[in-house]
């Protein structure tokens, strides 16, 4: 189910002839033209819903969202904040351009290409960064470097609001979850791993919510604060 869900990792995949350091969404560059409707069937445009509401943006904020994929959280935390200034960054080239169709007439929103463990952007750019079915993707050690990025170019006050596989997930979560318990990537994910990684690099953090999931096992939001405003 990993790979069914909303952004890419950011480690070495791809033979000789088609080499990357990313997974293209649901897992093939193939695949990508129907992505979207597959994140409609997972039902997650509520999730994603709930992910901006808990951002509380204003008019005004400075927004990234890390491996913000086809654009579907960036765009729509533009919709609902047309004050805010919207910014979604990705390796994948091809989910960009899609992205950058979709925001055809909006203005103060841009997607650029890159990685969230080396983020080109300035120290305290950002009054929120938003993550959404990323973080289970990667390593323990860019999980870590990602982590230290985001808390770099968050200002002191902002935050970091994320979705993504987590929490207390058991066999009895369901069919998915015992597939996600058996994948390195999504078990490094659960029990109380997220909120060590973002204490560690210096972040406050919190779970604010977590639900079982027919498809995925279990997705759980968290707030992590820089401190310091």
């Amino acid at each position: 189910m990993g790979d069914m869900t909303e952004h890419h990792p950011y480690s070495p995949v791809g033979d000789s002839a088609d080499r990357r350091d990313y997974l293209p969404a649901a897992g093939l560059h193939a695949l990508l033209p129907g992505y979207d409707l597959l994140t409609r069937l997972l039902g997650m445009r509520k999730n994603y819903d709930n992910l901006v509401a808990q951002a509380e943006l204003v008019d005004g904020l400075r927004v990234l969202e890390i491996g913000c994929g086809t654009g579907n959280v960036t765009i729509l935390a533009k919709r609902r904040q047309p004050g805010a200034e919207l910014v979604g960054i990705d390796p994948d080239p091809k989910a960009l351009a899609r992205a950058q169709r979709k925001a055809l007439g909006l203005t103060g929103i841009h997607f650029d290409r890159g990685y969230a463990q080396s983020l080109p952007f300035a120290d305290g750019e950002f009054d929120r960064v938003l993550s959404s079915m990323m973080l289970h993707h990667l390593d323990d050690e860019t999980k870590a470097a990602a982590a230290a990025e985001v808390f770099r170019v968050l200002r002191p006050g902002g935050r970091l609001h994320i979705l993504d596989v987590g929490g207390h997930m058991t066999a009895a979560d369901g069919f998915a979850a015992r597939r996600m318990l058996g994948n390195a990537h999504a078990a490094g994910n659960l029990g109380d791993a997220i909120p060590r990684l973002l204490v560690d690099a210096g972040f406050d953090c919190r779970e604010v919510a977590t639900q079982r999931h027919r498809f995925i096992g279990r997705l759980t939001f968290y707030c992590a604060t820089r401190p310091g405003a």
